[in-house]
């Protein structure tokens, strides 16, 4: 609580830790929320993807190489972006590879997370453009809970405030020796914390209101070809590049703007452009042509034994205008014919 111009005004707490030790394990609850979000969006993006009509257990493959080329990807694209954290003075470069202490780019995650997603397609016969369209909510609600993540480590803020959400900022240290530790230490005291913008709460918001958006917007119009994907990315992107102006933290800038600004635009554009140019590749794809399409059931032949299929009873037959399946009449005179041609049970003696 802290009184501005004889106001009270309540603020939003940063939590005094996001490391606990569970004997010699330390739990972080930014790597406890990057894990939540991806079960979360290989559960939701799975039903999804059924309702849809492809097969089961399509999306679990693709996730088993999305997600570490995801991982990697972030990873990648956030050392690369702020190398000077890791190679410049007084850097660590191993504190590159540490990736439980916060710091995936979403922009890397997507593009290396989608070529293992391309890999999993291609292995099973899947057009990525259509699991895309079933994964891109289920994505977006991901990277909500995953800056759940940044909260806890006081991360992706913005300037001094005196809005009423406004987030305290408080000073964590080593307990045992008092060195200044903003990710693994702890507050001891709440005095004069600074009060920022949470832009982590601005893009968690802003995530989940793309999700809900991608959600109707496909249900109402059966977004097909990679559009669900290309509205989740555009949407997004637009949504970033204003969160990204209010951030102060350092960044990496390219003629004197934060690089992801210059990320997000290019997202947006490409975003746009895909979804308005996949419009007139025709209506959404059917699952029933692909090759790990569920085959249809086998009816055994009571004269016979071989199995009887719908696609049998569907054979075209000559007609005078060329061939036509048969009708339901036809069926019917097929039925009886084979029930006639069954030999009556004998009595037993």
């Amino acid at each position: 609580m802290i009184a501005v111009a004889g106001l009270a005004h309540s603020y939003i707490p940063s939590p005094d830790q996001g490391v606990w030790q569970l004997g010699p394990i330390p739990i972080r609850a930014y790597a406890l929320c990057v894990v939540v979000g991806i079960l979360v969006a290989i559960f939701w993006g799975a039903r999804r993807y059924r309702a849809r009509g492809g097969a089961p257990g399509v999306v679990t493959d693709i996730a088993v190489w999305a997600v570490p080329f995801g991982l990697v990807g972030g990873r990648a694209y956030h050392v690369a972006t702020d190398a000077w954290r890791y190679f410049g003075r007084g850097g660590n470069p191993l504190g590159a590879l540490e990736i439980w202490d916060g710091g995936l780019g979403i922009p890397g995650a997507i593009a290396l997370g989608g070529l293992g997603a391309w890999i999993a397609c291609r292995r099973r016969g899947v057009p990525l453009p259509f699991a895309a369209d079933a994964l891109a909510p289920a994505i977006v609600v991901a990277q909500a809970i995953g800056r759940i993540g940044n909260y806890a480590n006081q991360e992706l803020y913005g300037g001094p405030t005196t809005l009423p959400w406004g987030l305290e900022i408080f000073t964590r240290v080593d307990p045992s020796t008092g060195a200044l530790d903003n990710l693994g230490g702890v507050a001891l005291s709440h005095a004069d914390p600074q009060i920022v913008q949470p832009t982590f709460l601005y893009e968690l918001i802003w995530d989940l209101l793309i999700a809900l958006v991608v959600v109707i917007v496909d249900r109402g119009l059966r977004l097909g070809h990679g559009r669900a994907f290309a509205l989740y990315v555009a949407g997004y992107a637009f949504g970033r590049f204003w969160i990204e102006l209010l951030r102060t933290d350092p960044a990496t800038h390219l003629f004197g703007v934060r690089i992801n600004v210059w990320v997000m635009v290019l997202l947006f554009v490409g975003g746009v452009l895909y979804y308005l140019r996949a419009a007139n590749r025709g209506p959404r794809e059917d699952p029933n042509t692909f090759p790990d399409a569920p085959k249809p059931t086998a009816v055994g032949d009571p004269v016979t034994g071989d199995p009887v299929t719908d696609e049998i009873l569907a054979t075209e037959i000559p007609t005078s205008g060329g061939v036509s399946p048969l009708t339901e009449t036809q069926r019917s005179t097929v039925d009886e014919t084979v029930n006639l041609s069954t030999p009556p049970a004998q009595p037993k003696p």
